[in-house]
């Protein structure tokens, strides 16, 4: 189904799981402007920009595994990427740089997308939500608390990673029929394809700056769960 087909008669009385980052408010791009920073900073004379940034992912990766996600975990990457570049020890003046790109992340207010409070404070009369971000547990809790969106939710959860078996706890532990229950989010490879494989529905909202590690192609729903895909979260208030 896709947000080019005629909307069908909303479903009522659903769990609706939603995603945080990317789909109720910015991140990824201040990320990417920290990035960008660092490999402008870094100005390394025989790797082009774009090996810099593939090398980046690469360290993203190995620290994720080892220490998750969040801020602190980002730095460690950008101090473990300048390392192996260089392939020198990391300078007190060049850490307090790579220190205040970080900071500049953590200091940004939170950006709603369009539209997010009002259709949430719609859905909440209609359906159960609950907020299921990855993550860093204090990171994830305090962009929410900032966000003002707090009270719309009727539970959080934030799983280290998002995995099929993440979702068969969350709806095991909030007693959610399948059948009614839909993942609402920006990434294929966290929201959407995991949440299908636990035999859930999926709302799929791209980002324009969605992650690269999060790229993923969609899957197809199988059985009788369904995908649907929108071009913005209003577009949720159409079908639920």
């Amino acid at each position: 189904m896709s947000s080019n087909a005629s909307a069908p008669a909303r479903l009522s009385n659903q769990t609706l799981l939603i995603d945080a980052d990317d789909t109720l408010w910015e991140n990824n791009i201040y990320f990417e402007r920290a990035i960008a920073s660092f490999i402008s900073d870094l100005d390394h004379q025989t790797h082009t920009p774009a090996q810099v940034r593939e090398h980046l992912n690469h360290c993203e990766r190995a620290t994720i595994a080892v220490h998750g996600y969040g801020i602190q975990s980002f730095r460690r990457s950008l101090v473990d990427c300048f390392e192996q570049l260089t392939e020198t020890a990391i300078t007190p003046e060049r850490q307090a740089r790579i220190l205040a790109f970080t900071e500049a992340i953590a200091s940004n207010e939170i950006e709603l997308l369009t539209g997010v409070a009002e259709t949430l404070e719609t859905l909440r009369q209609r359906h159960r939500l609950i907020l299921v971000t990855k993550g860093n547990l204090e990171e994830q809790t305090g962009k929410l608390q900032r966000s003002g969106l707090q009270a719309l939710f009727n539970a959080v959860e934030v799983p280290a990673e998002k995995s099929a078996e993440a979702y068969r706890s969350v709806i095991q532990r909030h007693r959610c029929d399948p059948s009614t229950t839909w993942m609402i989010g920006n990434s294929p490879r966290s929201d959407i394809n995991p949440a299908l494989a636990a035999g859930l529905h999926a709302v799929f909202i791209p980002h324009a700056c969605t992650w690269i590690l999060e790229h993923e192609s969609v899957d197809s729903p199988s059985g009788v769960t369904r995908l649907l895909e929108l071009n913005s979260f209003p577009e949720l208030l159409d079908y639920f």
